[in-house]
């Protein structure tokens, strides 16, 4: 009997606008096939604020990805880790198992294993033990299991590399986002306290032209006009059926560099 994921796609990040500018492009364009989609974050951002406390800096990121994630219809949650001090832990891992099995997730988004950023590390790990046991009636939360394991895929800050600098492996495809990019930009648009936040640590004048850059970045490799990058998570214990690629096969390029 052929496996149904649901058409349920979660995009489970560790700050707001992590969604927004790695792969809002891609979950816009899985929503115009039908499917739901979720947006979650592990942090609520509360250290990435200027002349703010920890408290208002949340309150309004909240708010700003609550908004983002209403251009979508997308269901939005906070998994109530502290930004910058996100560890993997017992309590974390079981409640994103909960959030999976609650909105009956078919297909995960999370970040690489190896990305640059430490809290981004971290979720990845969570996500991806939350994920392997969603389906295990044994886990010890109220909802019930999911039918089957979901499938699981990692998007990509703005540069292939990993936090020594070296190079990651290429991705396993490309999504031309070309069409959707509109969308992004206004959910990234909704992110409006990381303007001056990007100022102050990265002397980056233009947060929200830095990210559709990268994205033209990864669209040149791709030979599109914009482009999102994803590997899906092929290890032991997680279903490998391509159906992110199947459902986005006129978007997708998978070119090897």
């Amino acid at each position: 009997m052929t496996k149904q994921f649901n058409k349920v796609a979660v995009s489970i990040n560790a700050h707001p606008d992590d969604a927004e500018a790695w792969n809002a492009g891609t979950l816009k364009l899985l929503k115009d096939k039908g499917y739901k989609i979720v947006i979650a974050t592990m942090t609520s951002g509360d250290l990435g604020g200027c002349d703010m406390t920890m408290e208002e800096t949340a309150r309004l990121r909240i708010e700003e990805a609550r908004k983002a994630a209403a251009v979508l219809d997308a269901e939005y949650y906070f998994l109530g880790g502290v930004d910058g001090f996100l560890f993997d832990s017992r309590e974390f891992r079981l409640r994103v198992i909960s959030l999976l099995r609650k909105v009956r997730a078919g297909v995960v988004f999370t970040h690489l294993p190896n990305d640059y950023h430490t809290d981004h590390r971290t979720t990845a790990n969570i996500v991806e033990a939350a994920a392997m046991v969603a389906s295990l009636h044994t886990v010890p939360v109220e909802e019930k299991h999911l039918d089957i394991t979901p499938l699981l895929y990692h998007s990509s800050p703005l540069t292939l590399s990993d936090p020594l600098g070296s190079q990651i492996a290429p991705p396993h495809f490309y999504v031309d986002i070309t069409s959707a990019v509109e969308t992004k930009k206004e959910m990234l648009g909704y992110h409006i306290s990381q303007i001056d936040l990007m100022k102050h640590m990265h002397k980056m004048d233009d947060f929200f032209g830095f990210v559709l850059e990268g994205n033209r970045n990864y669209g040149r490799m791709a030979g599109v006009e914009y482009a999102e990058v994803y590997w899906q998570h092929l290890g032991g214990g997680f279903q490998k059926d391509p159906q992110v690629q199947n459902d986005l096969s006129e978007f997708l390029i998978t070119k090897t560099l």
